[in-house]
């Protein structure tokens, strides 16, 4: 096994790890994490000539801004929840126009509309999300709603 598939296989694991043992809201976070991460990687092979590792990217992106997707809970989420909806599929539909054109500005848009979303959700504290709750705004408690984590 090379350095590099060893590394993979390492990373796969340790996935898979946080994976098993996270809670629903620790799953969304570590989706945020890898749609960031996707994004920015895109970015990076756009950058560097890599169109096929930059496809790659943005493929996966998108299958990550599906697995958000289907996560909202409509019924609870009620508008915000909608609204995620609506702007999750607008940010997949602009990730394919990207891979279509094979350019980079897109990628960078679609970074730019989640990453206050992905900020949000990290400053929710799972230990903290009841409506009245101290320091939780009444947006916090919707976007828990959104996602139907209690």
């Amino acid at each position: 096994m090379t350095r590099n598939g060893a590394a993979a296989v390492y990373r796969s694991i340790d996935l898979e790890s946080a994976v098993a043992s996270a809670s629903a809201h620790e799953l969304v976070s570590l989706l945020f994490k890898e749609l960031n991460k996707s994004l920015l990687a895109a970015e990076y092979h756009f950058e560097h000539g890599n169109a096929q590792e930059m496809r790659n990217q943005v493929t996966k992106a998108s299958r990550v801004l599906a697995g958000l997707q289907g996560s909202l809970d409509f019924e609870k989420g009620g508008d915000i929840a909608n609204n995620l909806g609506s702007l999750y599929g607008f940010a997949i539909r602009q990730l394919f126009r990207s891979t279509a054109s094979g350019e980079v500005e897109n990628v960078v848009s679609v970074k730019g509309l989640i990453a206050p979303i992905a900020e949000a959700w990290e400053s929710i504290s799972p230990n903290n999300l009841q409506p009245g709750a101290a320091n939780v705004s009444d947006s916090a408690v919707g976007l828990k709603q959104a996602y139907a984590i209690a």
